[in-house]
């Protein structure tokens, strides 16, 4: 880089204090066709050709227990009020049918949380593992 004066003739001498940018752009220009060059070299793909196979699922579709639990800890049962002991053998007998059905859990919101966990703890112990928990879409309100 120099450093010296434009202005000839006058018998001062000056420094010119500007950096010559044009070493800087052309640097920055043959950095920039470098990795367009290179950018694509950097993918490793595996180009396979898979074989097609055409098959439908074969899927039978399990029955489905609708297990609710009010504000005062009674469990129904698709509808019918039980009281635990019999609750616990219906699980298990349902536990045992195959396709395993899905146990469909509905909880009102004043239902205390001990009861939603026995229903749950019961429902394990027997061997149930496909267990949802049912809400109602419709209530958008914001805590």
């Amino acid at each position: 880089m120099s450093f010296g004066s434009f202005e000839t003739g006058t018998g001062k001498t000056t420094t010119m204090s500007e950096i010559n940018m044009i070493p800087l752009i052309d640097v920055m220009l043959v950095l920039l066709v470098i990795f367009i060059i290179t950018a694509p070299l950097l993918t490793h793909a595996v180009k396979l050709d898979l074989p097609k196979a055409s098959s439908t699922v074969n899927l039978t579709q399990p029955d489905n227990i609708q297990l609710a639990i009010d504000g005062a800890s009674r469990v129904y049962w698709n509808g019918e009020v039980l009281d635990r002991a019999a609750l616990r053998a219906r699980l298990a007998a349902s536990a045992q049918t195959e396709p395993q059905p899905e146990l469909h859990l509905r909880a009102d919101k004043t239902t205390p949380y001990e009861a939603v966990a026995q229903v749950l703890s019961d429902a394990a112990k027997a061997g149930l593992t496909r267990i949802g928990f049912v809400t109602d879409p419709s209530d958008t309100s914001a805590p």
